[in-house]
């Protein structure tokens, strides 16, 4: 049986979510959820999602296995837990949250309710990335003791939410966290330690 999956939130992002989610044979979207009713439903029709709600009637879907959370940064934390809560597993948007105390009450929650919180960062289980974290790790490569790493693109729209602090956009929450978790995946601090 494919995994039943809801998304909490309409925008451009949950739309490239649902490239790869039609393409997969191990889970189906089953619901669209927005603030804006007639945002999820209209998004359910462009990609034939059988429900749309708002988002807590997404979470007391029964039908729904996990969940997956594109919204604005300053969201996540508040979405991911009642997620959790609700018995959903979660597929949490990077960053996963603002702040450390955030993080930790997320996976405070999670652990609580037996569910899985995973962030998407989806380089994190490709083949090249295992790679190169293997060639580091067993020393193959020599000693790392540096590491330059840079991720960007243009923002023309000052209006963008990606540029909102008061939504933990801003530079590093958008596009700088890439290279960081990229580098700690690839020396693993927590591993050594």
């Amino acid at each position: 049986m494919a995994l039943r999956i809801g998304i909490l939130g309409a925008a451009k992002i949950a739309g490239s979510f649902m490239v790869g989610a039609k393409a997969s044979t191990r889970a189906a979207v089953v619901a669209i959820a927005s603030r804006d009713r007639s945002k999820a439903e209209a998004f359910a029709r462009q990609h034939d999602i059988p429900r749309a709600y708002g988002y807590a009637e997404l979470l007391a879907d029964r039908e729904v296995d996990a969940i997956y959370n594109p919204l604005p940064n300053a969201l996540h934390a508040e979405w991911s837990i009642a997620a959790a809560r609700a018995g959903k597993h979660v597929l949490c948007e990077k960053p996963l949250a603002a702040s450390e105390r955030e993080a930790e009450a997320m996976f405070a929650a999670a652990d609580a309710n037996r569910i899985v919180l995973v962030e998407a960062f989806p380089y994190m289980f490709q083949p090249q990335t295992l790679e190169i974290e293997h060639l580091v790790a067993s020393g193959a490569i020599g000693e790392v003791r540096t590491m330059f790493a840079a991720f960007g693109f243009t923002i023309a729209d000052a209006g963008n939410i990606r540029l909102d602090a008061r939504l933990g956009g801003g530079t590093l929450m958008d596009a700088g966290c890439y290279p960081v978790s990229f580098a700690r995946q690839v020396f693993a601090p927590g591993r050594r330690e």
